[in-house]
């Protein structure tokens, strides 16, 4: 009875069935959610929406709060009670009160419980199933027979008539318990596979989150870096920016600095102006003659005029020489300032020319004017006062820097390990294998392959740097003045591992520091 009524009061007013997923509108009944949904769907372009239970209405569609109580209620009473079909099925002898049944007899199209059971027949005929409402689901459609065999040419389930007179007569069948069995059999290696796969699955989602975390951490790191290296240049470019700004300014300034230059000289000249005109009204002679002359003008006017084209125009490619310098500054600590670690390049005794001496520390080249007796090997330079670093680059970004001091005859650059060690050719700049930039007296060039690029400007500093961009194909040089002054970028599909190298003309040039971009 009390089962009953709690039915009752779980039942939904739409479907009059338990609730599934039940939700509460705001007049307070309650729906299940695709019950009241269909309802609401079919008010649709009517004057408003309205509950089923007490027709109040809503003016826009109302919104649906899931009964989180109602629903557990709803799930519980739902387990408790039996399924519809199998489950609840009654023996058919029983008639006086009702009594769930045990077996089903499809023989006989009837339901049995353990007393009535004991009396059924034996007979081979008469085949007993679990309980069963629908008996006619396990006979043939057509000859309303008993289902034992399995059809494996048309994967379907038959009766023995079927077999002797009917569509699968000739073909191959089997029982239903051995038909079963077989699909069994491939259920359960299909089953194996599955949880092979899902296993596999299972690790390689670990696997994954393992590289996310991994990959999160590294991301934090790296976008803290990205602030920082954008944090720093944003400062650069604000400094750089008030220095050209203060460039610009100096140099419109000059304007004033002329103009009150001018303004003396026009009160000069007035004054003059005035003394020569009083010397011309005098009539004594003897004054006129005893008077200091005035001299010439001419060259304090040329002086202002050259002072005015000087200083007083707008030297835009001044201003604009300022800007690139201190962009290039700027870049280059972007490309070759970050992350950099110490890469030490010492010099290779075995390369070096009997014409170069090598320090201690491997570190500094100076020129001979009497050969050294070192052994002639195949990697000693010959014809040119060489010498190459025993490290060679074959990836990644890197830089050196080699101070030259008051030498005015050198050459620095980068070389390939196969370049010729004597004759002519063997210079480096002077093959296809190697690049540099040298001094020859008051001439600064760059060259390669025997091309000579002579740079406009001496180099204001005495010391330079060379920066190799292996993967992009770059060797840079820049002179390492304040601020830092760009002269020359070569660009190559390099082929082969390059080494530094150094020529001596006279005095001697070093290595001063190095690095690496990690």
């Amino acid at each position: 009875m009390a089962s009953a009524i709690l039915s009752e009061e779980l039942e939904c007013p739409v479907c009059l069935d338990i609730y599934t997923d039940p939700v509460m509108l705001r007049c307070g009944h309650n729906f299940c959610r695709v019950c009241i949904d269909r309802v609401l769907d079919s008010q649709e372009g009517s004057a408003g929406y309205s509950c089923p239970e007490c027709r109040e209405r809503f003016r826009d569609r109302p919104g649906l709060q899931t009964n989180i109580a109602l629903r557990n209620i709803a799930g519980r009473f739902r387990s408790t009670q039996p399924d519809h079909g199998e489950v609840g099925v009654h023996c058919t002898y029983c008639v006086d009160s009702p009594v769930p049944a045990v077996m089903s007899c499809l023989h006989c199209d009837t339901s049995m419980c353990d007393k009535h059971l004991r009396f059924h027949s034996k007979a081979p005929e008469h085949v007993l199933c679990a309980p069963t409402t629908s008996p006619e689901t396990r006979k043939c459609s057509v000859h309303k027979e008993i289902l034992k065999y399995y059809c494996t040419e048309d994967s379907a389930c038959v009766c023995v008539s079927c077999t002797l007179a009917g569509e699968h007569r000739g073909h191959q069948v089997e029982t239903l318990q051995e038909a079963s069995e077989e699909k069994k059999k491939k259920l359960r290696n299909d089953l194996q596979t599955l949880m092979a796969e899902t296993e596999e699955a299972e690790k390689r989602v670990q696997s994954l989150e393992e590289c996310r975390r991994k990959a999160q951490e590294k991301a934090a790191g790296e976008a803290e870096r990205v602030t920082a290296l954008f944090r720093d240049l944003r400062r650069r470019l604000e400094e750089l920016e008030k220095r050209v700004l203060s460039d610009i300014m100096r140099r419109v300034q000059c304007y004033d600095d002329i103009i009150r230059q001018l303004e003396i000289k026009k009160e000069e000249l007035s004054r003059k102006m005035r003394h020569i005109e009083e010397l011309c009204h005098m009539t004594d002679p003897l004054t006129v003659l005893q008077e200091p002359h005035t001299g010439d003008l001419c060259d304090t006017e040329d002086r202002h005029d050259k002072q005015l084209h000087d200083g007083g125009d707008l030297d835009v490619a001044g201003i604009s020489h300022t800007l690139h310098t201190g962009l290039a500054e700027i870049m280059f600590g972007v490309t070759g300032g970050i992350s950099v670690q110490p890469a030490d390049i010492l010099l290779d005794v075995t390369t070096a020319s009997n014409l170069v001496h090598i320090s201690d520390d491997r570190k500094t080249a100076s020129w001979l004017p009497a050969e050294q007796n070192r052994p002639e090997t195949a990697e000693r330079f010959q014809d040119w006062s060489q010498v190459l670093s025993s490290r060679s680059f074959s990836s990644g970004r890197h830089y050196w820097e080699v101070y030259v001091g008051r030498s005015v005859s050198w050459r620095v650059g980068m070389c390939y390990p196969s370049i010729a060690r004597r004759g002519g050719q063997s210079g480096i700049g002077c093959n296809n294998k190697s690049w540099g930039l040298d001094r020859e007296g008051n001439q600064y060039s760059v060259r390669h392959d025997s091309e000579v690029i002579e740079l406009p400007d001496g180099i204001p500093s005495d010391r330079v740097r060379i920066y190799l961009d292996y993967e992009a194909g770059q060797i840079s040089f820049y002179a390492l003045c304040d601020p830092i002054r760009h002269l020359h970028t070569f660009t190559a599909t390099f082929t082969e591992p390059l080494h530094a190298g150094l020529w001596v003309g006279e005095g001697c040039i070093k290595i001063s520091g190095g690095g690496q971009r990690v």
